[in-house]
């Protein structure tokens, strides 16, 4: 299906999604060890709104119920949200730049960038310090950020950043600091369950300051994607022929990496290495609704957001008392995704 010519059913479908949206919130907030009902937790939440929270009364909702809910629940289930909207956004972007149905958000070595600043965190327990866990954020944050200055500088050829030479590097540089985190385990044996579990991917130490450091890189990054969406859409059809119709090529590719891989690299500080967001949730929008940037990376979006936050609730639900890292529900779901797209591709060559 296809909503770019028709804006108004566009706008109707995506005002719905976001509802369903806000309810998926809600209803995962019920689930857990604490017997919470749905009502419950509506009131608490609409109870911090403005203005609305005038018509709301939390009386005889229970002291423990509403803590569970704000601090511990709600927390986790805002920042996996979060991390839904900016992989898929990035994937989408992704695919469009590098014209390859295959790329996501971790295809330029950021998760491992990520992941060795995490892995060194650890090391030096750094966790210990006054930063607490905040410091793992900020040392994975950091590798992120120079893995993909690595990555840039490798590539880059004079002003321009081709495409294949990119990858080539992203590729390169994820095996060479993955081989640098699997020496550091060896030698810090202490450290391996940690740097094991922060790799899988999980949002279970979320908290609302972890949320504060995310939203502005996210919605930023968001938005100046968005503002591109057009742009992507005639680079699809060709380098050249979006030069012709006044592109410029270089240009929006270096903008839409740049701010790209700020997301990406702030989204896994706070929450790890969770693959398969940003590959199979702009596929999946792709076939319901169609190519159009202007709509994938909208309802990307929204699709990210649900799928991030339902994996989330099945990870810290079906094992309780123990918890499965969210990273491994959402390589439950994608991986066979991905070796579908495998046979199709392998189909249409042969």
């Amino acid at each position: 299906m296809d909503l770019s010519h028709n804006k108004k059913y566009f706008r109707f479908t995506f005002y719905i999604g976001t509802i369903l949206l806000f309810f998926i919130i809600i209803i995962s907030t019920t689930f857990g060890t604490a017997n919470i009902s749905f009502i419950e937790s509506l009131k608490v939440i609409l109870s911090k709104v403005p203005f609305i929270n005038n018509f709301i009364s939390t009386y005889a909702i229970p002291e423990n119920h509403i803590l569970i809910i704000l601090k511990i629940r709600l927390p986790r289930i805002i920042l996996s949200a979060l991390v839904g909207m900016g992989l898929s956004i990035v994937g989408a972007a992704f695919q469009s730049i590098f014209k390859n149905p295959m790329a996501d958000p971790y295809i330029l070595g950021i998760s491992s960038g990520a992941a060795l600043g995490a892995a060194l965190g650890f090391v030096f327990k750094l966790e210990s310090s006054l930063l607490n866990s905040a410091a793992i954020t900020i040392t994975a944050f950091i590798g992120a950020i120079i893995s993909t200055i690595l990555v840039y500088n490798i590539a880059r050829v004079k002003n321009k950043i081709p495409t294949t030479t990119l990858l080539l590097a992203g590729v390169s540089v994820s095996f060479l600091l993955s081989s640098l985190i699997s020496i550091i385990m060896v030698f810090n044996r202490d450290e391996v369950e940690q740097i094991v579990f922060w790799t899988m991917g999980s949002v279970s130490t979320a908290n609302f300051n972890e949320i504060i450091l995310l939203t502005p890189f996210l919605f930023i990054g968001i938005l100046v994607l968005l503002c591109f969406s057009k742009d992507l859409n005639i680079i699809l059809t060709g380098d050249e022929t979006a030069r012709s119709l006044g592109i410029e090529v270089e240009k929006v590719k270096r903008i839409v990496l740049v701010v790209s891989s700020m997301v990406v690299a702030a989204c896994v500080a706070v929450s790890g290495i969770i693959g398969f967001v940003g590959l199979i949730i702009p596929h999946v929008v792709r076939l319901l609704l169609g190519p159009n940037n202007k709509i994938l990376m909208p309802f990307s979006l929204i699709f990210g957001a649900g799928f991030m936050v339902i994996s989330d609730t099945l990870a810290r639900t079906i094992a309780s008392p123990a918890e499965i890292p969210v990273g491994s529900i959402t390589a439950l779901f994608g991986a066979p995704y991905f070796i579908y797209l495998l046979i199709k591709s392998k189909k249409k060559v042969i």
